[in-house]
């Protein structure tokens, strides 16, 4: 699992609360975090200040409460709890995954529990609702699909494939045969 850890493990960006223009930048990495500031004021004092940037080891920064107030103030407290684990050593691996991966994954769960997990994320929302879920959910539980059913599903998107009844499915297949029967009779007319 330790591969999934790319050397960069959080980075963010932003701007300090009003009436302060500043911007700031956190990365967390494996071995520390760096905090870089660029001061922009229109004051004379300021307008010779250089970006500055503070970097601490994980454990220098579970122990800095200065720097854990400004990152509060500057990203909010999620993003304090979020560089927190990550320091502690609590990753989230699952967010690391590919998408292919997950969407694996995912195709073997009940219903339910796809339409819990698409409330997770925006990441997972986007998965949940994907054609290449739905295609791999149908394949899962009916096996074979013809070309004839595949095209239907394509044209239509597979989600919704699935959960059309079988009735409508079979009406929606008989006519699309019979316009390709009555587009082959004109062309041999």
């Amino acid at each position: 699992m330790a591969s999934l850890l790319t050397d960069t493990l959080f980075e963010a960006r932003g701007q300090a609360p009003a009436p302060s223009k500043d911007f700031y930048q956190i990365i967390v990495s494996r071995k520390d975090v760096i905090f870089r500031w660029w001061k922009i004021s229109l004051r004379s004092e300021f307008r010779e200040a250089r970006p500055g940037e503070l970097s601490e080891s994980h454990e220098d920064f579970l122990d800095d409460p200065n720097l854990q107030i400004q990152i509060a103030i500057i990203f909010g407290a999620g993003t304090l709890d979020h560089i927190f684990n990550l320091c502690r050593g609590n990753f989230d691996f699952l967010v690391r995954l590919p998408d292919a991966l997950l969407l694996n994954i995912i195709s073997y769960l009940d219903l339910e529990d796809i339409a819990r997990l698409s409330q997770v994320s925006h990441r997972f929302e986007a998965l949940c609702n994907s054609d290449k879920l739905w295609e791999m959910v149908v394949q899962n539980l009916m096996g074979r699909i013809t070309p004839e059913m595949k095209s239907l599903a394509d044209e239509m998107g597979w989600k919704q494939f699935f959960f059309t009844n079988k009735l409508q499915l079979q009406v929606q297949l008989s006519r699309r045969r019979q316009k390709k029967s009555d587009s082959a009779e004109s062309l041999s007319d």
